[in-house]
């Protein structure tokens, strides 16, 4: 799978753009703020649906403009496949010319796997970012997880709702009951998917590591979570109903799920240095290539956002030679000596982006 072509309108600092790309490695470089990373939100914008930067769609759209438009074209090993997306009062989203108004049309379309300097505080700080890397990976497979999350989402912020009636309003304590049941129905749904991709994190992981860091240390993902089964969780949530109406929220569910990583047995968030989390972060983000990979049976793109230059020359190196197949769009400050070959490179400045010859 690899990205043929984008083109941009009015979106961030662009106001007309085209960009061909091949299907090795690109590259885009140049000073900060030039409009680097806006094209790798464009490109996550079409596969994942919404941006990972930007809270509101219309943040996307260019100073003083009415409406924004991307459009990527991409091949696949059996067909080719075009995705435009506008953004002015609404969002419209179209899968080769034709309408679509469900995410979970999109997702699995364009895979893809993105790095950025962020992505170090996935391990630094709390689970809400941990839940949102294993939410975006599971998302791109099974469309369908998207729609029990969802589910499970307003049920949970519907019992929330009716809990502050229950300490305010004096509500009858027994209704509980019924969001209670939906929302223990979701929970395991959601559950039985995570846990089937963080056993498939640990079988890739392991070796991935093992490698980058010359067998140096060894790796683990450990699944934090309220849920055991179906009935336990309907147990556990009505234990804590007393203390969940003081505090007028659900204090027990999925939705406070983690997972925890381990290096050499200690955990890398409290133990680990700058370097091991650096590191741990490279075999999760490619454990997640793989996993894809192996699911739907080609390379998804990976982006790299300004994240190469964050490791020295040995980490970059063994960083490279685990990736085989896959279009790599990558941004920088600098162009970056690969070793690989049929490599292009773009000049970005000022919201233009001039291909080098």
């Amino acid at each position: 799978m690899y990205i043929t072509k984008i083109k941009l309108h009015n979106f961030r600092n662009y106001n007309n753009q085209e960009i061909n790309f091949n299907k090795n490695i690109n590259m885009l470089y140049g000073e900060n703020a030039q409009g680097k990373t806006n094209i790798l939100e464009a490109i996550f914008l079409c596969a994942i649906g919404k941006s990972f930067r930007a809270k509101k769609d219309n943040e996307l759209i260019s100073f003083n403009k009415d409406e924004a438009c991307v459009e990527i074209e991409f091949e696949k090993k059996d067909r080719n496949a075009k995705i435009k997306i506008e953004i002015n009062e609404k969002k419209q989203i179209k899968l080769n010319g034709i309408k679509i108004t469900k995410l979970s049309d999109l997702l699995g379309n364009l895979n893809i796997v993105i790095f950025s300097p962020d992505d170090i505080n996935v391990l630094k700080n709390g689970p809400s970012k941990r839940r949102i890397f294993l939410n975006m990976m599971i998302s791109q497979l099974k469309p369908r997880y998207v729609y029990y999350f969802n589910l499970y989402k307003k049920t949970l912020e519907q019992r929330n709702n009716y809990l502050k009636q229950i300490k305010y309003n004096k509500k009858d304590k027994n209704m509980i009951e019924i969001w209670d049941e939906s929302l223990a129905n979701y929970a395991q749904k959601i559950y039985e998917y995570r846990l089937e991709y963080i056993n498939k994190i640990n079988k890739k992981i392991k070796d991935i590591h093992s490698t980058i860091t010359e067998e140096k240390e060894e790796i683990e993902l450990k699944y934090i979570t309220d849920f055991k089964n179906l009935e336990d969780f309907k147990i556990l949530l009505k234990d804590n109903l007393k203390n969940d109406i003081e505090k007028g929220y659900t204090t027990k569910g999925i939705h406070r799920d983690n997972f925890e990583v381990y290096i050499n047995n200690k955990l890398v968030n409290i133990y680990g240095s700058q370097g091991q989390h650096r590191t741990a972060m490279l075999s999760l983000k490619l454990s997640e290539l793989y996993i894809i990979k192996d699911e739907i049976g080609e390379d998804p793109v990976l982006l790299l956002d300004d994240f190469m230059s964050e490791l020295d020359e040995k980490r970059r190196k063994n960083f490279l030679n685990n990736i085989t197949d896959a279009q790599i769009i990558i941004t920088g400050t600098e162009k970056l000596i690969l070793e690989k070959n049929k490599i292009n490179v773009y000049n970005v400045k000022k919201g233009k982006v001039e291909e080098e010859l």
